[in-house]
């Protein structure tokens, strides 16, 4: 017994160490968030809710906010109708040109984040997208379908296509098929791929900086203004909500998944 033991208790003490040092900085920020201070301070000599306060009496902070949360909606549900089709195509026949399919529609997952921006801000230039939510839209879905490929492949890949044998031969059509077998079981995945896209928009702070303007200003963007023009300490408020809203989707990620696992 404690020859098991042992392996799992070393486990668990380097999965804490490598949280610890994934959250330290969170671990500064939060606390950060309810000082009384005027500017940025570590640790807090008093604690008031004034940050808070000023975030939520900031037309500037949650108009970013909403622009954010607006975008990071529509890049989920354009990053589905484009990742969900993909990912059967690749996944459910063989074709000629398949792997270098694949490569191209994971390409901007390994290109980096400020040469896709230059790409982004030079052909918006040329057909009028810069400073639009079309074009912040867009760009952040095209970041957004290698996570929601991934996601979905590997639930399209294990699929059983015995059900959709069965359902063919009771009767249905292949749309009956697909509605009424094939996408409840998958919905785990397409939830959680639209999850991804949002988080990955929510956050995306490069792109934002080059392709979107005063009109379509997001909160990263806007983040990214406050400290370098005024160090504002509301700054360590948004940084906090944003934790928590990435906390929140990841925990209902996890229970997706576990509930897809104990459906299987």
């Amino acid at each position: 017994m404690i020859h098991h033991d042992r392996p799992s208790r070393l486990n668990l003490v380097l999965a804490l160490a490598v949280a610890l040092f994934i959250l330290a900085p969170v671990l500064v920020l939060v606390p950060m968030s309810f000082s009384a201070s005027r500017s940025f301070e570590f640790p807090p000599r008093s604690f008031s809710l004034g940050h808070y306060a000023a975030y939520f009496q900031s037309d500037a902070w949650l108009s970013a906010t909403a622009n954010s949360l607006a975008i990071a909606a529509g890049c989920s549900v354009l990053t589905l109708l484009l990742s969900v089709p993909a990912a059967f195509a690749l996944n459910r026949r063989q074709f000629r040109g398949q792997n270098l399919a694949r490569a191209l529609l994971l390409l901007p997952m390994l290109v980096p984040s400020i040469i896709m921006a230059i790409s982004y801000y030079t052909l918006y230039a040329e057909i009028g997208l810069n400073q639009t939510y079309a074009g912040v839209l867009m760009a952040h879905a095209a970041g957004s379908i290698p996570l929601a490929l991934i996601a979905l492949s590997a639930t399209v890949r294990g699929f059983d296509r015995n059900l959709e044998r069965a359902a063919a031969i009771c009767g249905a059509t292949p749309w009956q098929g697909f509605r009424m077998v094939t996408l409840p079981l998958i919905t785990p995945a397409i939830v959680i791929a639209g999850i991804f896209a949002f988080v990955h928009s929510f956050d995306e702070a490069v792109i934002s900086l080059f392709i979107a303007g005063r009109e379509v200003n997001t909160l990263p963007r806007r983040a990214f203004e406050s400290i370098r023009l005024d160090a504002d300490p509301v700054l360590s408020v948004v940084s906090t909500l944003t934790v928590v809203l990435v906390i929140f989707l990841f925990s209902a990620v996890s229970l997706l998944r576990r509930r897809a696992a104990m459906s299987r």
